[in-house]
């Protein structure tokens, strides 16, 4: 782990570093990251694609230049010996960067990760209304869960900081790398980023009762560790957050589950029908309504005494049809998301089909008929 250095102001009031030329422009297209590399102009990822910018081809001399001028002499000497550094950087006390230096066939090279200074709300990220009452819950486990990229982290900060101003509590969040800055509002946030405050996940777990936490965000559970100390967290009357990779609300249930030796799943099991509160699926579609790019399709599953029940019997494959029947509670369908994003005029019906878990259901929701295991609802 690599000692985090703050930034001299002072040493910025007569000349700015040149790279922020280049952060600034990340700023100003909303790139979530910058890519410098030798022979390359500078790139940058505009909604999950890297694009050529109209910057300079990078030569050795140049990068390191660049790259060299905003480090210490103690990050310095740590990347001449290990060929690779992680450091936090700032941009008038608001933009921040987490940024990855490297070498790669002899060359340095930069990775940075612009964090977001603004938490959007749920209204702007067209999230259910439901997500307020689940943030609400003062104690359990609750899962944002959908592959790479679809948004995980940004409804959980959206829900984090709903909490942020409406509560007064302690929230902690362990995360690789921090995506979002929260800023202390009625609450007070304790932001840990791996690889700069704490070494690891199992370091900074070990720890997090210590810190008298009531609401935590675990970045991701990755593995039985993760989980057994998220869930231990909510068993003694904490709120947890955490994100995992499942396509739907049922898988993540088995996905859990599957990160466990065969012996301690049934007690994860039944642990897991005690703690968990709700598990929030999404994917996230293109939109075409003017000013809005990307728009996510929700399905919400809430830990009724029914669900719970699945879970304990392993019977989680029933878990879809607990969320179809109970709509009045708030839960929600990702099949009825999509067919009403479709009437809405929000997303084109040839993405819909192509992010729906089966196509065919979904031609028959547009047609208003559903099915359960059981028959036509």
């Amino acid at each position: 782990m690599v000692e985090k250095q703050p930034i001299d102001a002072q040493v910025y009031l007569d000349h700015e570093p040149e790279i922020h030329k280049y952060f600034r422009a990340a700023i100003k297209t909303r790139a979530s990251d910058l890519h410098l590399k030798v022979g390359q102009p500078p790139k940058l990822r505009l909604f999950g694609q890297l694009k050529d910018t109209t910057g300079e081809v990078m030569t050795e001399e140049r990068i390191e230049y660049l790259i060299f001028e905003i480090l210490t002499p103690a990050q310095k000497e740590f990347f001449a010996k290990f060929g690779t550094l992680d450091f936090a950087h700032e941009i008038g006390g608001e933009d921040r960067f987490r940024i990855n230096v490297f070498r790669q066939r002899g060359f340095v090279s930069l990775a940075a990760r612009r964090v977001n200074a603004e938490v959007p709300p749920f209204e702007q990220l067209h999230l259910p209304k439901i997500l307020e009452k689940i943030a609400n819950e003062s104690q359990g486990l609750v899962l944002v869960v959908g592959p790479t990229g679809c948004g995980k982290t940004t409804t959980i900060a959206s829900m984090v900081d709903y909490i942020n101003a409406t509560r007064m509590c302690h929230i902690v969040t362990i995360e690789d790398p921090i995506e979002y800055l929260f800023k202390d509002k009625k609450a007070i946030v304790s932001q840990r980023e791996i690889g700069i405050d704490v070494q690891n996940f199992e370091e900074a777990l070990t720890y997090l009762m210590r810190q008298d936490p009531d609401v935590v965000f675990i970045g991701e559970m990755r593995d039985a560790k993760t989980v057994s100390a998220g869930m231990r967290a909510a068993e003694t009357g904490h709120l947890v957050f955490g994100t995992m990779h499942s396509q739907n609300t049922s898988q993540a249930v088995q996905r859990l589950l599957d990160l466990f030796p065969q012996t301690e799943r049934d007690l994860i099991r039944q642990t897991l029908s005690l703690t968990i509160k709700a598990i929030i699926s999404q994917a996230l579609l293109p939109c075409i309504k003017e000013g809005v790019d990307r728009i996510p399709a929700v399905e919400i599953l809430l830990a009724n005494p029914s669900v719970k029940k699945l879970i304990s019997e392993e019977r989680e494959a029933d878990l879809p049809n607990v969320i179809r029947s109970a709509k009045e509670e708030g839960m929600q369908d990702i099949t009825d998301n999509l067919c009403a994003l479709i009437k809405e005029g929000m997303v084109d019906p040839k993405d819909a089909y192509h992010y729906a878990p089966n196509k065919e259901e979904l031609k028959m929701a547009l047609k208003g008929i559903r099915t359960t295991a059981g028959g036509i609802l």
